[in-house]
């Protein structure tokens, strides 16, 4: 599912707390955003023609779940970068990071768990 980055902030909002209204969106994102709650409201409506969310009638307003779990998406974004920029290979992606900045003592840990973690699991 193609999700656009000023979508993807709404998302992140419903993955959050949900159900929410569109004024509690708008509420949540406005320190972030300038968004009209027009923008909103198109926003949520972009989704819901997705199939990302989810929208329940309560009395004269729209309450707003996701049906996409972000864990889901943030995999389909995931294996996307990698195909697009590293050809699916997942080595070159960690050779650029580390490259560019300094891998922290917990995060060369990590790496190394993640590592065994797929030695012992083939």
């Amino acid at each position: 599912m193609n999700i656009s980055e000023a979508e993807a902030q709404v998302m992140e909002e419903l993955w959050r707390e949900s159900p929410r209204s569109t004024e509690d969106i708008a509420l949540a994102l406005q320190d972030k955003q300038d968004w009209q709650l027009a923008t909103i409201k198109t926003l949520l409506n972009r989704l819901l023609n997705k199939g990302a969310v989810q929208a329940e009638k309560d009395g004269r307003r729209y309450l707003y779940s996701p049906v996409l779990q972000r864990a889901d998406w943030v995999a389909a974004q995931s294996s996307s970068l990698v195909d697009r920029l590293f050809g699916g290979s997942l080595a070159p992606l960690v050779a650029q990071f580390s490259s560019s900045r300094k891998l922290s003592p917990a995060e060369l840990e990590a790496l190394k768990q993640l590592i065994r973690e797929q030695e012992h699991g083939q």
